[in-house]
């Protein structure tokens, strides 16, 4: 998925449940969860060569871009001091994809990481369809913004 409805998704669940002994493990348990949704996503073609590796990069700023305004837009306006749990959420929303991150853009991938991505990898399901693989993406965002 984008990391919009994965961060939106993070800071959604901690703004509920504020103890990270809880909101950490459901976020990360949602983002494989929503993975397993057959989606697009900026990386989707990197490794079919169908998507450039500059392109997906800046496409992938963009994106948190967006996603932070997001995050502020639903949960910090108006609000009189910084929801340090809610953006904490939302970092623990996209840490997977953080972590493949070097592979997915870099050819890189430290030994380490190579279990959690493999992991991460079999919850994994893109399409190529954009407009069928952001469908689901967009209907969670709005759902999230009536949820708030």
């Amino acid at each position: 998925m984008l990391s919009i409805p994965h961060t939106l998704t993070g800071a959604f669940i901690a703004s509920k449940i504020p103890h990270p002994a809880v909101y950490i493990p459901a976020t990360l348990a949602f983002h494989y969860l929503q993975d397993w949704i057959p989606h697009w996503d900026v990386g989707t073609g990197l490794s079919t060569g169908r998507r450039k590796r500059s392109t997906a990069i800046m496409l992938e700023i963009a994106e948190l871009i967006i996603s932070i305004g997001l995050i502020w837009y639903f949960f910090q306006l108006g609000a009189d001091d910084i929801r340090y749990h809610i953006w904490a959420g939302a970092l623990t929303g996209i840490a997977p994809d953080l972590l493949e991150a070097p592979r997915n853009f870099l050819k890189w991938e430290p030994r380490l990481l190579k279990p959690v991505n493999n992991f991460h990898g079999f919850f994994h399901h893109s399409t190529l369809n954009m407009p069928l693989g952001l469908l689901p993406q967009v209907i969670l965002i709005i759902a999230i913004w009536f949820l708030r």
